[in-house]
């Protein structure tokens, strides 16, 4: 019998690009590489300046690094870290190619793992654009024009040759681009616009002119990467310091923070930022959170507080276990994730790069057009028609367009990850605009997922000596209830004086003795047995219960001596993020397995209709039913308890912070665990789809002014370049706007 065929596992490589600008760059690298044998697909990031290579076993990777080199663009592979240091393959000078619009440092970028596509990016590779060949080049181009004014100036005879000269300094680079892409599979690119548009300006005398464009041009291009580099989210790991105080030997040493291991013992001064994720094994401090989640008022930490890298110690000093490595902390993983999320593609922006595809041959037949019919049929002047389809190939470049939706998408995204909201891709941060009913788990989502004590009712002694007897029959118990009353009895400061043969009585309640009197603290029928109960104390038993809580009776000396109520409280945002969603004309639904009255309850604090007593069946019929009824849902919890719920939902979304978000499943994540970042990801939604429209509107709007007054004879090539070049920074600086949004 033959034996089946294996099927090619396909694994994912994350590379490096250095000198991409603008979405017409990424689309040309994704081509040529595509085009490549064992390439099964390619997503690039201009943003992130990444790109993942999906392959089989075998990948092309030097015909990867040369096909990318050999189109004008630096590109490092990463390797794994090894010793904190990065061993990366780089794309190597050929004397044969032209790396005008990169950099070669020799500095590492990164951390790959084949088969996951988790990368690290490293915040210093992104060069500084005034540092960049591509800067270099621009002002060597608009040095030579100058040059090219003055030399003109003084002798006229060799004016033209000038201008050639200064022209040439900035088109033959432009013109090889133009070439190697037409080889690489993207015959119509804006750079052979750019070439034909100079060549043919040059033929008619207008070699000034030509030279001028071409400055433009350039300018424009180092505008575009200016842009994608205020667009990146690489920002964020600046925020983390780039050393720490490690203790060693009784003392503490300097050491790189990208070297830190888990278990090391850092040491935090007052003002410095906590240079790795980990927890307070000593001493206390106001933490600063506010440059990563955006929250305004420090919190309050102490011994087994957790801590995340790039936050501040305002006013203590602090000992921290680290509990992640550098390429695993909160801050690196909200990278890595943001940046995986720019290559993903939203509809809008799929449709304009098709879109692309046509518009660029057709304004090519749309200029031959305009150049050949009125001295053909009309008999018009051959230079002036020629001059006017020139004009048009230039007013024609896409740069405005293809760039209006990926700037506006690659600045929501890193907006929001700024602000603890996480959305895998374009099209997640699209489709938040078009939710309209939201479904909450209601433990740990809607609740903080663990009970407090809410109220304390005393009979015969003070609310302070109740809690306090409660607290010392509950020492060294890691029941959830008995957690709630020694975090009450911490935060009223009452004295826990120890307990005598304390001791649990299964199903019932705990029991002990102090200074001879027996306390027992359990349910309110496991008290009752035990004590004579007024119908009083029934009533405020009832009464508790049917607000949700759960009541625990104490009992002195064979008297009810208090009563203890515990609760999952809601978060204190969650009323708020339900009428934020109310006002935006979303429906909210909270679904839970807790019994009906607990949810009531609490749903009747948040103003939010409750389905409860649920299991994970009903919870997936629910949502379907929902969809059935014309709404789109988004499903807000932790993607474990109710799977088949969260999968069914038209966009999930994973309520937790730092790393025990559950973001395997989930399309987005609210890190800092806020109900009001629900709503908060849909007016950012909202915010972004309106910029992309603004955005086209300019870019087409311009053209269209432009193309009229060209044919019209008013305007000629150096209006057409600009409004190429305008529109491209009124697009982008427009998309930037977003980076200021505050929701």
């Amino acid at each position: 019998m033959t034996a089946p065929l294996r099927q090619p596992s396909i694994r994912q490589t994350r590379f490096k690009i250095d000198g991409m600008n603008c979405a017409s760059c990424a689309a040309k690298i994704e081509t040529a590489v595509r085009r490549l044998d064992g390439v099964a697909d390619v997503s690039v990031s201009v943003t992130g300046a990444s790109m993942t290579v999906s392959h089989g076993d075998a990948l092309p990777e030097d015909k990867v690094l040369q096909q990318v080199a050999r189109l004008g663009y630096g590109i490092a592979r990463a390797e794994a870290k090894i010793h904190g240091r990065a061993s990366v393959a780089k794309a190597h000078d050929h004397a044969d190619h032209d790396h005008e619009g990169h950099d070669h440092g020799g500095e590492p970028v990164g951390e790959r793992t084949i088969g996951s596509a988790h990368l690290l990016g490293d915040a210093e590779s992104r060069q500084a654009w005034w540092r960049s060949r591509r800067a270099a080049l621009t002002l060597a181009c608009a040095a030579a024009l100058l040059a090219a004014y003055g030399i003109g100036h003084l002798f006229p005879a060799a004016e033209r040759w000038v201008f050639l000269a200064a022209l040439l300094v900035g088109l033959v680079p432009i013109a090889r681009r133009a070439l190697m892409a037409a080889l690489a599979g993207t015959p119509f690119s804006i750079e052979i616009l750019m070439t034909i548009a100079a060549g043919g300006a040059v033929m008619i005398g207008a070699t000034e002119e030509a030279a001028a464009v071409v400055v433009l041009f350039l300018i424009g291009e180092m505008l575009e990467g200016v842009a994608a580099g205020r667009a990146s989210i690489q920002g964020l790991a600046d925020l983390v310091p780039k050393t720490a105080l490690v203790e060693r030997a009784g003392g503490t040493i300097e050491v790189p923070a990208e070297d830190l291991a888990v278990g090391d013992v850092i040491v935090v001064r007052p003002g410095d930022r906590i240079p790795a994720d980990g927890k307070i094994v000593e001493g206390a401090s106001a933490i600063d959170e506010a440059p990563v989640t955006g929250e305004s008022t420090p919190k309050r930490k102490g011994v087994t507080d957790g801590v995340f890298a790039g936050t501040i110690s305002t006013d203590g000093v602090l000992k921290v276990r680290v509990t992640a490595a550098a390429s695993d902390n909160t801050i690196a993983r909200v990278v890595r994730l943001v940046e995986e999320a720019q290559e993903a593609k939203a509809p809008t922006e799929r449709f304009i790069d098709r879109f692309s595809r046509y518009y660029t041959p057709a304004v090519l037949v749309v200029g031959t057009l305009v150049t050949l019919l009125p001295p053909l049929v009309a008999g018009g002047d051959w230079n002036e028609w020629i001059y006017k389809g020139l004009a048009i190939l230039l007013i024609g470049c896409p740069c405005a367009l293809v760039i209006s939706t990926p700037a506006a998408l690659a600045a929501g995204l890193a907006t929001g990850a700024r602000h603890g909201l996480l959305m895998k891709g374009g099209a997640v941060l699209e489709g938040f605009r078009r939710i309209t009913a939201v479904a909450f788990d209601k433990t740990g989502t809607l609740t903080a997922g663990k009970p407090v004590v809410t109220d304390i009712v005393a009979y015969g002694r003070d609310e302070r000596t109740v809690l306090a007897l409660a607290a010392a029959l509950e020492q060294g118990s890691s029941h959830p209830l008995a957690v709630a009353i020694l975090d009450k009895a911490k935060a009223a400061k009452a004295p826990v004086p120890p307990a005598l043969a304390a001791k649990a009585i299964p199903g019932k309640g705990v029991e002990g003795s102090f200074g001879g009197v027996a306390v027992f603290l359990g349910s309110g029928q496991a008290a009752g047995e035990r004590a004579a109960m007024t119908e009083a104390q029934r009533l405020a038993i009832d009464s508790l219960n049917g607000q949700g809580k759960t009541v625990s009776a104490l009992v002195a000396d064979g008297v009810v001596a208090g009563l203890i109520a515990m609760r999952d409280e809601p978060r204190p945002d969650a009323a708020a993020g339900i009428a934020a969603l109310k006002a935006e004309g979303i429906r909210a639904v909270m679904l839970t397995g807790d019994n009906r009255r607990t949810a009531e309850a609490i749903a009747a604090s948040l103003g939010i209709e409750a389905r409860a007593e649920l299991l994970p069946q009903d919870k997936l019929r629910i949502v379907g039913e929902l969809q059935r009824g014309g709404l789109r849902v988004a499903k807000v919890g932790d993607g474990i308890n109710d799977a088949p719920a969260f999968a069914a939902a038209d966009i999930r979304i994973a309520m937790g912070g730092g790393t025990d978000v559950a973001l395997e499943t989930a399309d987005a994540a609210i890190l800092h665990g806020r109900v009001m970042d629900v709503a908060r990801m849909v007016r950012l939604s909202r915010a972004v789809m309106a910029n992309i429209g603004q955005n086209i509107a300019v870019a087409l709007g311009l053209k269209a002014v432009f193309l009229v007054t060209t044919i019209a004879g008013i305007t000629g090539l150096w209006p057409a370049i600009l409004a190429d070049t305008g529109a491209t920074v009124l697009v982008t600086a427009n998309a930037m706007r977003l980076l200021r949004w505050r929701g």
